[in-house]
């Protein structure tokens, strides 16, 4: 695996915010949105080294988390704002976009507002908002979603199956992604409560899903607790130009358990 990149700092309006590039120079960088409580560093570090191989990947932590200052913001469609002043100021024209799970609302957010700076969208474990019908999600997840501090089991429990293989893929992203130096801090209580305001007050985008134009790949993991796969097919069925990839034996951290398949996938979408 590739030595880790080095956090860098962009002084924005909102604050210093933390970010960090992989992979070579040259063509569009594919930016990354992240998960519900997630920092820069709850990215499995074999995945990143997998998707920018052969591409620039910019990841940072938003405004209020991680090692970012600033207050999070608490509607969807701030998130998005400062998505778009971090491509700003690193000076970029156009970014490809992978969303996971919060980061994926935070995406199509973002493209909607923004679809200048998007040429392709990856939608992975996520929801286009609300869906009434079609599965739900499991009755456990918000009171383990919803602890100050979540443990292996936890994590387990959210992201993974409950078969022995991928708990074992789980365990052994979990370790991957403890073993990087130099962790930074977990998203604060007061993140927290802002995320959870911005989820819960999002009117999600089916009402305006043909504005999204641009191809879209919808991936999901097949017995997805949190965001039911259901509703990664409401998306892909409804979105004028959208692919659906679903994985058996995989859950909402599908992308850190199936890391060369959905790699593979990412490269052909992008390419």
């Amino acid at each position: 695996m590739s030595q880790q990149s080095p956090i860098q700092w962009l002084e924005t309006a909102l604050g210093r915010l933390a970010y960090r590039i992989d992979g070579p120079e040259g063509g569009i960088p594919l930016l990354l949105l992240q998960r519900f409580r997630g920092t820069i560093d709850d990215w499995d570090p074999a995945f990143i080294a997998a998707i920018s191989a052969d591409r620039r990947v910019v990841r940072f932590d938003s405004a209020g988390i991680g090692r970012s200052e600033g207050q999070v913001p608490d509607t969807i469609a701030g998130m998005a704002a400062i998505a778009a002043e971090i491509v700003a100021q690193l000076s970029l024209t156009q970014v490809d976009v992978l969303g996971w799970s919060l980061g994926g609302v935070v995406a199509q957010q973002f493209t909607l507002d923004f679809p200048h700076l998007v040429r392709r969208l990856i939608v992975a474990g996520s929801s286009p908002g609300p869906v009434a019908d079609g599965p739900q999600q499991h009755p456990r997840v918000p009171q383990v979603m919803t602890k100050s501090e979540n443990d292996d089991q936890d994590f387990l429990f959210l992201f993974y199956p409950e078969t022995e293989s991928a708990v074992a893929h789980g365990r052994a992203s979990l370790a991957r992604i403890r073993a990087q130096a130099d962790l930074g801090p977990k998203t604060s209580a007061l993140g927290f409560m802002g995320q959870v305001k911005a989820i819960s007050t999002w009117p999600g985008v089916l009402h305006r899903v043909n504005e999204l134009r641009l191809p879209i790949l919808v991936a999901n993991g097949a017995h997805d607790v949190m965001l039911p796969a259901y509703r990664s097919y409401v998306l892909s069925q409804q979105a004028p130009d959208a692919k659906l990839i679903l994985y058996p034996d995989a859950g909402h951290a599908f992308l850190f358990q199936v890391i060369d398949d959905f790699a593979r996938e990412i490269d052909q979408f992008l390419s």
